[in-house]
């Protein structure tokens, strides 16, 4: 069972917006993550080798998001608010607990605009109130000729393969469902894309799964992808470098030499690499016609 806690704060004004994510504001219901990524950046000894155990419910989230958008609303402070930057804001206690689905009650209340980021399929049921969102939110005026609209919702894939799913986001749903879900929030008229954050070196950045995202993003008509290069941290038995080591060294043993070697004294990957991989995301964007960029 999730602990229940008491927070001061639930909304949080970003320093400067983000050109990916587009963020002004970020809000997290809860925190660590049931779905278990083993290379999130959140991991380590504050959460654990397995972040289920420690999650925590905001259980006075929606009345502190209350009074804070009412505050920045009354001062017309208007931007884009991000759920969630730590956590997926569908874990699957958010069946009971409801505190995304209250928080977009009180977006849509305070005429927000809101950027979802997600890998399960549970958004659907919040495209009503998401679409009053994406009608009647006040965009920030630098925003407002280029976007246009009060909602974007992107989904987060590191694979398209249900088997290397299930080793690296064990607790997630499954890429093939996420695949139905974008399809049918693309179709529901939402501005809606796709976070390849992050791709798996020599798992899903060769050139036959790179191409099968891209021609598969394309044919479902998504608004752009956002593709990044895998970044591990630490050396403790719950970070993330440590336990994606350990996957690779039992299910790719052949990959073993080639990531130790990359992430032995770095928390990415090589200079080269990072070259190469941004020349290669540009031309298949390029080639199937996707956006690298929301805007």
């Amino acid at each position: 069972m999730p602990r229940e806690i008491e927070v001061k704060s639930i909304l949080n004004k970003t320093k400067k917006r983000d050109s990916w994510f587009l963020d002004d504001y970020t809000i997290n219901m809860y925190s660590s993550c049931s779905f278990n990524c083993l290379y999130c950046y959140i991991r380590g000894s504050k959460y654990g080798s397995n972040l289920e155990t420690s999650l925590s419910v905001k259980t006075n989230a929606i009345e502190i998001l209350d009074r804070q958008l009412y505050n920045r609303a009354k001062k017309e402070q208007y931007g884009i608010i991000v759920l969630s930057s730590a956590t997926d804001p569908y874990l699957h206690i958010e069946k009971k607990y409801e505190l995304t689905r209250q928080a977009l009650e009180l977006i849509a209340k305070y005429r927000f605009p809101v950027h979802i980021i997600t890998k399960s399929d549970m958004i659907a049921r919040d495209y009503d109130l998401l679409h009053q969102i994406d009608k009647n939110a006040i965009l920030p005026q630098d925003l407002e000729n280029s976007l246009g609209r009060g909602t974007i919702i992107s989904y987060s894939f590191s694979t398209l393969d249900d088997n290397v799913g299930r080793i690296f986001e064990p607790g997630a749903t499954p890429p093939s469902l996420r695949l139905q879900s974008i399809e049918n929030t693309i179709k529901e008229g939402f501005l809606s894309g796709v976070s390849m954050m992050p791709l798996l070196p020599f798992i899903s950045d060769t050139t036959a799964h790179l191409e099968l995202l891209f021609s598969t993003f394309k044919k479902m008509q998504a608004h752009y992808v956002l593709p990044a290069t895998i970044t591990l941290f630490g050396s403790g038995k719950a970070d993330s470098k440590t336990l994606m080591l350990q996957a690779i060294k039992k299910h790719f043993p052949e990959l073993l030499p080639r990531y130790q070697t990359y992430f032995q004294n770095s928390a990415g990957m090589p200079a080269y690499y990072k070259t190469a991989f941004a020349k290669k995301m540009k031309e298949l964007s390029q080639e199937y016609e996707i956006k690298q960029s929301i805007l």
